[in-house]
């Protein structure tokens, strides 16, 4: 049976068994085109902070955690990513303009009413007998509209999409990044959508090539993800309005977790889920309030989307937060 070491003691440095966050950033190579997310990010920070937009960050998709070095097998995150990219879409529409570091290859605002439906990409076109390709009509009026929204946030630089794969690759990314958002002081606004993993297996544990099979059953040690939240709020985006999702299955804990985790990361928001109904209600809490989103008979019947009465009510909060020059 192969088995995977567990991590040396001395790098256990917090007496909970779990890395602080700084060990686990020397523990890990950065990836290869961190350089090139920070010079795009910075760029689209730039010309936000000189016009004076709001801005928000959002992260959507699920990480993965490698098993080897040269990567073949590992374990995945699984989140499509739709809340992020649904949430996109309707910052835009309040004004904002967005970063969107997703899961490569996950739902992306505007794509994914075409890549992620119950059709075919394809099957929305026709071939004519010019050589020509054109849009099904019965679909042509949804795609123009779709198409002309995406194209003016395109153009008026409103949205810039970065993307990520590994946990180490998110939290580079995530580091870097909400640092440099934080130019922006209390106009950004963090929107935390992406499922990330809770543990992993450091670079020096893993096996460097493909595991084989033939050595029999596999044993796995991994070892607990630091929270960054805490040092994403203390630190990295200290003056931000900044949004964590928590998602249960049991009800009775969903608003008492809520509250623990903004009692213990300081920040201002929580979306709390119940995997079976989140599509469908969400509770919004804050440090001093909690309030229930939920679509009606009738909206689920119009396809409303949960995401078109989140997203009004994070914007009334940021800007509060704005108003009030509280940044505690």
């Amino acid at each position: 049976m192969s088995e995977v070491a567990v991590v040396p003691e001395t790098i256990l440095d917090n007496g909970q068994g779990v890395i602080d966050f700084d060990v686990y950033f020397e523990m890990n190579e950065p990836p290869a085109n961190l350089p090139e997310f920070e010079e795009k990010l910075s760029a689209f920070v730039e010309y936000h902070k000189a016009t004076n937009n709001k801005v928000v960050f959002i992260t959507s998709g699920g990480t993965t955690v490698p098993l080897e070095n040269q990567t073949v097998r590992f374990i995945d995150n699984f989140s499509n990513g739709n809340r992020g990219a649904t949430s996109a879409e309707y910052f835009l529409e309040a004004g904002y303009a967005v970063v969107f570091m997703h899961r490569q290859n996950s739902v992306l605002p505007y794509h994914r009413h075409y890549t992620h439906s119950n059709l075919g990409f394809l099957d929305y076109f026709e071939a004519k007998e010019d050589g020509s390709v054109q849009v099904c009509p019965q679909y042509a009026t949804k795609m123009y509209q779709t198409l002309v929204k995406y194209q003016e946030a395109k153009k008026s630089n409103r949205i810039l999409m970065l993307d990520f794969v590994t946990l180490p690759d998110y939290l580079f990314k995530l580091q870097s990044g909400t640092k440099i958002l934080a130019r922006l002081e209390n106009r950004a606004m963090y929107y935390l959508a992406a499922a990330v993993s809770d543990f992993f297996i450091p670079s020096t544990k893993m096996a460097e090539h493909k595991i084989q099979s033939r050595d029999g059953g596999l044993t796995l040690t991994l070892d607990q993800v630091p929270k960054f939240l805490k040092p994403l709020v203390s630190h990295w985006a200290s003056k931000g309005l900044i949004v964590s999702f928590k998602l249960e299955t049991d009800t009775t804990l969903l608003v008492p977790k809520a509250r623990q985790a903004l009692t213990r990361y300081g920040h201002q928001v929580v979306i709390g889920n119940m995997l079976k109904t989140r599509k469908q209600t969400v509770t919004l809490i804050t440090q001093h309030s909690q309030k229930v989103l939920a679509l009606t008979k009738e909206q689920m019947n119009h396809d409303v989307e949960i995401e078109s009465l989140i997203i009004p009510q994070l914007v009334q909060i940021h800007q509060n937060w704005i108003a009030s020059g509280d940044t505690e």
